[in-house]
């Protein structure tokens, strides 16, 4: 099994900068895609960002040029850098890692985007 260990959610006023990371742990082998979700209450969970092995990154037209997604595969951890952060950023963002055989999601952390 694997373990997905989110952190660096929390309050931040609109325009502020936040850090989130995500350390995997277990049966770490044969890792695709890490990546990060995003979900408010009554809507469905979204893409944020993800990254490929071969450090390929694919991001959701709201955050383009404003969050950076990266990754270190000796850690086997992944990184948000989130930037110029909007109310509309609002949400449990969930650490997401694709293996060969399966997906595994982190529990969240509540990222909250006020003044």
């Amino acid at each position: 099994q694997v373990q997905l260990v989110e952190s660096g959610g929390g309050l931040v006023q609109p325009g502020g900068s936040l850090r989130l990371s995500c350390a995997a742990s277990g049966s770490i082998f044969s890792i695709r895609d890490m990546g990060w979700y995003r979900q408010v209450p009554g809507k469905e969970r979204e893409l944020v960002a993800k990254i490929t092995s071969g450090g390929s990154t694919n991001y959701a037209d709201s955050v383009k040029g404003r969050f950076t997604i990266s990754r270190d595969n000796g850690k086997n951890t992944v990184y948000l850098q989130m930037n110029s952060l909007k109310p509309e950023d609002t949400a449990v963002y969930y650490c997401n890692l694709v293996r060969k055989t399966g997906v595994s999601w982190g529990k969240g952390t509540l990222v909250t985007v006020s003044s």
